[in-house]
């Protein structure tokens, strides 16, 4: 190999480019904004004022039915409580003793043996003795059976009138006493002496 001197060959010259044209304009003053217009602002609030008006007027009409309903709510439980007082007196009131105090009241007997009247021939089946002035059963007798649904309710404390049984007998005589009220504990809880 031999060491060669390099040579730097001239380049030719370039030829010459156009230069690209300015694109400078004269600043104009920005076109002014328009303003938005009154009615189209005026009118988005007035909308959703109106939908919040919508929604308090539905919640107060709920809130409304609500309070009505449980008022509803407690007549009925009101009108259950008085049908159930009402069945027990119409309970009391058709029961047998009930019924044998008021035959006896009005006078009524019971006699000895069943009579019975054949409606074809008109015949009377059965012993066709009449019933004496004494009745066979006494309602309001030693053997009567307690009914507390006859019993007369308890008057209220503090009323001074006595109320009447509808055979005339004073109720405070039916009424039972009331039982003994605790004792009085002013020094702690009793406690029993052990030893």
């Amino acid at each position: 190999m031999s060491l060669q001197t390099a040579r730097a060959l001239p380049r030719p010259a370039p030829a010459p480019q156009a230069e690209p044209p300015r694109r400078l304009a004269p600043v104009i003053a920005p076109a002014r904004r328009r303003r938005p217009r009154l009615a189209y602002a005026a009118l988005a609030v007035g909308g959703a004022l109106a939908i919040g008006a919508a929604q308090m007027g539905i919640s107060l009409a709920t809130t409304q039915d609500a309070f009505v309903l449980a008022g509803l709510n407690t007549q009925q439980h009101e009108l259950g409580l008085q049908k159930q007082a009402l069945h027990e007196q119409l309970v009391g009131i058709s029961s047998p003793q009930s019924l044998a105090k008021k035959a006896d009241a009005l006078g009524l007997v019971v006699a000895g043996s069943a009579s019975y009247l054949r409606l074809s021939d008109g015949q009377v089946l059965g012993a066709g003795d009449s019933a004496s002035w004494a009745s066979t059963v006494n309602p309001n007798g030693g053997t009567a059976v307690g009914n507390a649904l006859l019993a007369p309710p308890p008057a209220p404390p503090g009323s001074d009138t006595v109320p009447v049984l509808d055979d005339g007998a004073d109720a405070a005589a039916a009424v039972p006493p009331e039982p003994a009220a605790p004792p009085v504990v002013t020094d702690g809880l009793p406690t029993p002496v052990t030893r």
